[in-house]
């Protein structure tokens, strides 16, 4: 996960376990493209409203939180390029004694949703959905009969091409011999299988974000496809896995992401994996090149002598900023890490940092 998620992902966490006494707390989603002067005529208009409230804490609190959103969008001449999200409220968790904060986000990404709520908690899930890992796939079913291809980024699935073929049916037609139609009929096999090799280079072959390809359908025809030296091998070398389907159509993609969740999350820890993997066995070797623990690191990233700089999401935002801004200081860059493998874990019981070095010192 790249920094700017991984702290957004932090911020979420923390958002997320805040709950009000009451129903004061504010959250405002201004999307992408949309005028700010109506956002702030609307947060005017509910400024206005709030004084109908008939307990004065919560018309108190509610006022307040309001006007710091009011005072907030005044620093904006318009709406960021990926929209605005605002929270706002008293967070306090002793009655009597209000803590009023406010956060500001940028998101990563547009967002196209527009909310305002007033509820005991800030409402993050649109948020969240922007700080998972959005990796891309391609998505290929088929049998003799027809193909469809599809691609898998984050949650979103899009149809590219279906493509239906010539091969005759399984059955012969009266007047040829059963070797001549076998023949015929898998030459025609061959040739289909030929074009969706080049349906799938054209589609997949100039897209450096696919990470992996799977392929699925019905029946033998989809292992005698990839088995049979009929793709190209820059496509071959992107085969994750194939999966046993009922649909080649646009049902059956949606069928083999269904079917393919063991491969996508496996997928996506593999880059961590790689990073953790080069660190520990630098460990295990005592070569010099791995170092870990808060004072260690502090040290050679000083010198400049960090390569990579790996950070355990379990680490608490407030350091793992620390870190990473003197990381950026010397170009050393910056890994975030879950805790879904057994490195991860391993990771945070060593205290949640470690890094790889340049040189040996």
């Amino acid at each position: 996960m790249d920094e700017e998620k991984y702290k957004l992902k932090k911020l979420i966490e923390q958002l997320s376990r805040i709950r009000g006494r009451h129903t004061e707390l504010v959250s405002f989603y201004i999307p992408a493209g949309y005028n700010l002067a109506t956002a702030a005529n609307q947060i005017s208009s509910e400024l206005s409203t709030s004084q109908n409230v008939k307990s004065k804490t919560v018309r108190t609190n509610v006022g307040i939180a309001l006007e710091r959103i009011l005072a907030e969008l005044r620093k904006y001449n318009k709406t960021p390029d990926n929209g605005l999200v605002i929270f706002s409220g008293n967070v306090s968790e002793v009655e009597g004694k209000p803590d009023y904060k406010i956060w500001t986000i940028i998101p990563p990404e547009k967002i196209n949703v527009k909310i305002y709520r007033c509820d005991q908690k800030f409402i993050t899930e649109p948020l969240q959905d922007l700080v998972e890992e959005k990796r891309t796939f391609g998505l290929v079913v088929l049998d003799t009969r027809e193909v469809t291809l599809g691609i898998l980024n984050g949650k979103n699935i899009r149809i590219i091409k279906s493509m239906e073929s010539n091969v005759m049916g399984k059955f012969k037609a009266g007047g040829q011999s059963a070797p001549r139609f076998h023949r015929e009929r898998e030459e025609q096999i061959k040739e289909f299988f030929k074009d969706v090799n080049q349906l799938m280079m054209k589609s997949f072959g100039d897209n450096p974000n696919i990470i992996g390809i799977i392929i699925g359908g019905p029946g033998p025809a989809k292992e005698e496809f990839v088995e049979g030296g009929y793709l190209h091998d820059y496509l071959r070398k992107k085969i994750i896995g194939i999966k046993d389907i009922g649909y080649t159509d646009e049902e059956g993609i949606y069928e083999l992401v269904n079917k393919s969740q063991d491969l996508l999350e496996k997928e996506a820890i593999m880059e961590e994996k790689r990073i953790l993997d080069k660190f520990f066995t630098n460990i295990a070797k005592d070569n010099g090149m791995s170092v870990y623990g808060e004072l260690e690191i502090r040290k050679k990233l000083e010198l400049g002598a960090v390569e990579i700089l790996i950070i355990s999401d379990s680490l608490p935002l407030e350091k793992a900023d620390e870190f990473s801004n003197l990381a950026h200081k010397f170009s050393t860059e910056v890994i975030f890490v879950s805790e879904s493998t057994n490195e991860g874990k391993q990771l945070k019981e060593m205290g949640g940092l470690g890094a790889i070095l340049r040189y040996k010192l």
